[in-house]
């Protein structure tokens, strides 16, 4: 996997995925631009940064042991959960997949064997806790992004086979990368995106070879190249977890929540949710560069 800390330029791509690692409520980000500028290395290559969570070591939801209201029915009925740690996930939602691999299905004959309630996860049980990324995300069908919706904004996923019915915890960071050339994103998607970045390639002829010469070296040599990024991945590692550590702590003076009013008024901006996302992620940019205000 290509190292993260080794992508060239791009800060503020860079900088987007990470604050969604250090604060998972700021509602993900949106990589808008034409392709070949990195979009989906950078994803992927976050797999490689992502904290670690304390888990329900029997549930496939990785419910959280210490949140109750946020776990799954077989997880609160057992009392007393076994704890594992493990790299909070990366899910990416593969192209072309029907209704059911999203959602998740009941597996009606053995439920009825059994006699109780037999999961087969979907892309958004795999998706719990962890980041769902949609590559392609405007061309999406339209009955997916309303079951997409629908999750995001409740936080579960609701599933109904031959009248036995399933409700699980899927609480996510959504992550999605389009080309603004093929098509334009639903408007009630485009509004679960907490940020939007707007990408180009690389202008400096410099960092352009640059670009060229880290590829050729991945490409050819990459042993000795994810070794010398190595230092340079584990520091980031080291920020991330640092970050979400300080972020609790990390304070917002009312000046400057008046002077981010001012310009959502001033934009003629309908909703307070720019002001809400707009402040989470200062937060968490502060607490990554370790400032607590």
């Amino acid at each position: 996997m290509y190292p993260f800390a080794a992508i060239v330029n791009q800060e503020a791509m860079k900088t987007a995925l990470l604050v969604n690692l250090v604060d998972p409520t700021l509602g993900g980000v949106l990589l808008s631009g034409v392709k070949g500028t990195g979009k989906t290395t950078a994803v992927r290559s976050l797999a490689a940064l992502t904290p670690e969570i304390q888990v329900s070591a029997a549930c496939v939801l990785r419910c959280d042991p210490s949140s109750p209201e946020a776990q799954c029915e077989a997880c609160r009925a057992s009392g007393s959960l076994e704890v594992r740690t493990e790299p909070m996930p990366i899910v990416e939602l593969p192209l072309g997949a029907t209704e059911d691999r999203v959602i998740g299905t009941l597996d009606v004959e053995a439920t009825l064997r059994e006699k109780r309630k037999v999961f087969q996860p979907g892309v958004l049980a795999d998706a719990n806790r962890g980041i769902l990324y949609i590559d392609e995300v405007n061309l999406l069908p339209d009955h997916l992004v309303d079951v997409i919706l629908d999750v995001a904004a409740f936080g579960v996923n609701h599933i109904e086979r031959e009248g036995i019915s399933l409700v699980h915890p899927s609480r996510f960071v959504l992550v999605g990368s389009m080309n603004p050339e093929e098509g334009e994103l639903r408007p009630q998607l485009l509004d679960r995106f907490g940020l939007l970045v707007q990408i180009r390639a690389v202008g400096d002829v410099a960092l352009r070879v640059e670009v060229v010469r880290r590829r050729e070296e991945y490409e050819y040599r990459r042993e000795d190249f994810l070794k010398r990024w190595e230092p340079a991945q584990e520091a980031l590692r080291r920020q991330v977890s640092e970050a979400k550590s300080l972020l609790p702590r990390v304070s917002v003076s009312d000046a400057l929540l008046e002077r981010l009013s001012r310009l959502a008024v001033s934009l003629r901006v309908d909703t307070h949710r720019a002001e809400i996302a707009t402040v989470k992620a200062a937060r968490a940019r502060a607490a990554l560069q370790g400032r607590s205000e």
